[in-house]
Protein backbone atom coordinates (compact mmCIF):
# COMPACT_ATOMS: atom_id res chain seq x y z
CA UNK A 1 0.00 0.00 0.00
CA UNK A 2 1.04 3.33 -0.78
CA UNK A 3 2.22 5.52 2.11
CA UNK A 4 0.01 8.67 1.36
CA UNK A 5 -2.28 10.08 3.69
CA UNK A 6 -4.94 12.47 2.99
CA UNK A 7 -4.54 15.53 5.79
CA UNK A 8 -7.57 17.16 6.65
CA UNK A 9 -8.05 20.47 9.14
CA UNK A 10 -10.70 19.71 11.54
CA UNK A 11 -11.72 23.36 12.24
CA UNK A 12 -13.42 23.74 15.33
CA UNK A 13 -16.85 22.49 16.27
CA UNK A 14 -19.53 20.73 18.63
CA UNK A 15 -21.19 17.57 18.88
CA UNK A 16 -23.96 16.97 20.87
CA UNK A 17 -26.21 15.13 23.03
CA UNK A 18 -29.90 14.51 21.67
CA UNK A 19 -30.82 16.14 25.17
CA UNK A 20 -28.63 19.51 23.91
CA UNK A 21 -30.37 19.42 20.56
CA UNK A 22 -33.81 19.33 22.22
CA UNK A 23 -32.97 22.36 24.30
CA UNK A 24 -30.85 24.70 21.65
CA UNK A 25 -33.05 24.13 18.94
CA UNK A 26 -36.38 22.99 19.79
CA UNK A 27 -38.08 20.00 21.67
CA UNK A 28 -38.64 18.45 18.34
CA UNK A 29 -35.21 18.90 16.59
CA UNK A 30 -33.39 16.77 14.58
CA UNK A 31 -29.85 17.78 13.20
CA UNK A 32 -30.30 18.21 9.31
CA UNK A 33 -27.77 17.30 6.87
CA UNK A 34 -25.42 20.41 5.34
CA UNK A 35 -23.29 17.86 3.55
CA UNK A 36 -21.25 14.78 4.36
CA UNK A 37 -18.06 14.89 5.77
CA UNK A 38 -14.78 11.85 4.67
CA UNK A 39 -15.75 9.61 7.80
CA UNK A 40 -18.73 7.58 6.53
CA UNK A 41 -22.21 8.36 8.91
CA UNK A 42 -20.38 12.01 9.78
CA UNK A 43 -21.89 15.07 8.46
CA UNK A 44 -21.89 18.95 9.07
CA UNK A 45 -25.65 19.76 9.75
CA UNK A 46 -27.85 22.61 8.28
CA UNK A 47 -28.94 23.45 11.61
CA UNK A 48 -27.75 27.13 12.86
CA UNK A 49 -24.41 27.47 14.35
CA UNK A 50 -24.04 27.23 18.41
CA UNK A 51 -22.12 30.15 20.18
CA UNK A 52 -20.21 28.87 22.69
CA UNK A 53 -19.64 31.59 25.58
CA UNK A 54 -16.47 31.53 27.47
CA UNK A 55 -15.40 33.75 30.55
CA UNK A 56 -13.58 35.82 28.75
CA UNK A 57 -14.86 35.74 24.96
CA UNK A 58 -17.45 33.71 22.57
CA UNK A 59 -17.71 32.39 19.29
CA UNK A 60 -19.71 30.67 16.94
CA UNK A 61 -19.29 26.96 15.62
CA UNK A 62 -20.47 23.93 13.34
CA UNK A 63 -22.71 21.06 14.94
CA UNK A 64 -21.52 18.00 13.51
CA UNK A 65 -23.67 15.00 13.55
CA UNK A 66 -24.97 12.65 14.13
CA UNK A 67 -25.69 13.16 17.75
CA UNK A 68 -22.87 11.41 20.42
CA UNK A 69 -23.66 10.49 24.55
CA UNK A 70 -21.92 13.15 25.65
CA UNK A 71 -21.63 16.96 24.21
CA UNK A 72 -18.16 17.88 23.03
CA UNK A 73 -16.81 20.76 22.17
CA UNK A 74 -13.38 20.44 20.21
CA UNK A 75 -11.07 23.54 19.99
CA UNK A 76 -7.48 24.28 19.05
CA UNK A 77 -5.26 26.16 21.76
CA UNK A 78 -6.15 29.36 20.31
CA UNK A 79 -9.75 29.12 20.29
CA UNK A 80 -9.71 28.04 23.97
CA UNK A 81 -7.43 31.21 24.93
CA UNK A 82 -9.89 33.07 23.09
CA UNK A 83 -12.78 31.83 25.14
CA UNK A 84 -10.79 32.32 28.16
CA UNK A 85 -10.88 28.46 29.02
CA UNK A 86 -8.29 27.45 31.16
CA UNK A 87 -6.73 23.56 31.38
CA UNK A 88 -8.13 22.04 28.14
CA UNK A 89 -6.32 19.35 27.44
CA UNK A 90 -5.35 17.47 24.74
CA UNK A 91 -7.44 14.34 24.19
CA UNK A 92 -8.96 11.68 21.83
CA UNK A 93 -12.49 12.19 21.14
CA UNK A 94 -15.11 10.98 23.26
CA UNK A 95 -12.84 11.12 26.29
CA UNK A 96 -13.74 14.45 27.93
CA UNK A 97 -14.67 13.03 31.56
CA UNK A 98 -12.85 16.27 33.71
CA UNK A 99 -12.78 18.70 30.93
CA UNK A 100 -13.67 22.08 31.38
CA UNK A 101 -17.14 23.04 30.04
CA UNK A 102 -19.35 26.63 29.12
CA UNK A 103 -22.26 28.03 28.25
CA UNK A 104 -24.00 26.77 24.92
CA UNK A 105 -26.13 29.17 23.29
CA UNK A 106 -29.04 28.34 20.58
CA UNK A 107 -31.76 29.77 18.97
CA UNK A 108 -34.01 27.86 21.19
CA UNK A 109 -32.42 27.90 24.45
CA UNK A 110 -29.04 27.35 25.95
CA UNK A 111 -27.37 24.96 28.51
CA UNK A 112 -24.20 25.56 30.78
CA UNK A 113 -22.53 22.21 30.22
CA UNK A 114 -20.31 21.22 33.26
CA UNK A 115 -17.51 19.11 31.03
CA UNK A 116 -16.55 18.50 26.89
CA UNK A 117 -14.00 21.07 25.96
CA UNK A 118 -10.88 19.24 24.50
CA UNK A 119 -8.17 20.03 21.97
CA UNK A 120 -8.73 16.90 19.61
CA UNK A 121 -5.18 14.61 19.58
CA UNK A 122 -4.16 14.44 16.21
CA UNK A 123 -4.72 11.13 14.82
CA UNK A 124 -5.58 8.93 11.56
CA UNK A 125 -8.85 7.05 10.82
CA UNK A 126 -8.38 3.94 8.85
CA UNK A 127 -9.60 0.44 8.26
CA UNK A 128 -8.31 -2.71 9.28
CA UNK A 129 -6.59 -3.19 5.76
CA UNK A 130 -5.07 0.36 5.44
CA UNK A 131 -3.75 -0.46 9.06
CA UNK A 132 -2.21 -3.54 8.10
CA UNK A 133 -0.97 -2.49 4.80
CA UNK A 134 1.28 0.43 6.46
CA UNK A 135 2.26 -1.82 8.81
CA UNK A 136 0.54 -0.05 12.20
CA UNK A 137 -1.91 -0.96 14.75
CA UNK A 138 -5.40 0.71 16.86
CA UNK A 139 -3.78 2.96 19.10
CA UNK A 140 -0.09 2.88 17.93
CA UNK A 141 1.67 6.37 17.75
CA UNK A 142 3.55 7.54 15.00
CA UNK A 143 5.02 10.81 13.50
CA UNK A 144 3.98 11.87 10.01
CA UNK A 145 5.97 13.84 7.36
CA UNK A 146 3.81 16.29 6.14
CA UNK A 147 5.74 18.12 2.98
CA UNK A 148 4.64 21.57 2.53
CA UNK A 149 6.19 25.02 2.39
CA UNK A 150 6.75 24.40 6.09
CA UNK A 151 7.28 21.08 6.01
CA UNK A 152 6.61 19.44 9.46
CA UNK A 153 7.14 15.92 11.39
CA UNK A 154 4.06 15.22 13.36
CA UNK A 155 4.86 13.42 16.28
CA UNK A 156 2.38 11.63 18.34
CA UNK A 157 -0.20 10.71 16.11
CA UNK A 158 -2.86 7.97 17.28
CA UNK A 159 -3.50 5.40 15.23
CA UNK A 160 -7.69 4.84 15.03
CA UNK A 161 -8.57 1.83 12.79
CA UNK A 162 -12.33 0.52 12.51
CA UNK A 163 -14.11 -0.96 9.50
CA UNK A 164 -15.71 1.82 9.54
CA UNK A 165 -13.04 4.98 8.95
CA UNK A 166 -11.95 6.17 5.70
CA UNK A 167 -8.08 6.72 5.44
CA UNK A 168 -7.14 10.66 6.72
CA UNK A 169 -5.23 12.40 9.07
CA UNK A 170 -6.89 15.26 11.21
CA UNK A 171 -4.85 18.50 12.76
CA UNK A 172 -6.40 21.14 13.81
CA UNK A 173 -6.36 24.73 12.75
CA UNK A 174 -3.10 25.91 14.76
CA UNK A 175 -1.43 22.87 13.38
CA UNK A 176 -2.43 22.92 9.81
CA UNK A 177 -1.07 27.07 9.93
CA UNK A 178 2.19 26.13 12.00
CA UNK A 179 3.07 23.17 8.91
CA UNK A 180 1.08 25.41 6.03
CA UNK A 181 -1.07 22.10 5.44
CA UNK A 182 -3.35 24.12 3.14
CA UNK A 183 -5.79 22.86 0.26
CA UNK A 184 -5.30 19.36 -0.40
CA UNK A 185 -2.07 17.80 0.95
CA UNK A 186 -0.98 14.58 1.97
CA UNK A 187 1.34 12.88 4.74
CA UNK A 188 3.18 9.62 5.00
CA UNK A 189 4.19 7.56 8.27
CA UNK A 190 8.09 7.80 9.02
CA UNK A 191 8.27 6.10 11.98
Amino acid sequence: MENKILVETSARHIHLTDDAVAVLYGESAELIVKKMLSQPGQFATANEKIKLVGPKGEMMVSVLGPTRKANQIELSYTDARALGLKGVPVRESGDVAGTPGLKLVGPAGEIEVEEGAIIAKRHIHMTPEDAEGLGVSNGQIVKVLVESERTTIFDDVVVRVSPSYALAMHIDTDECNAAAAFGEIYGSIVQ
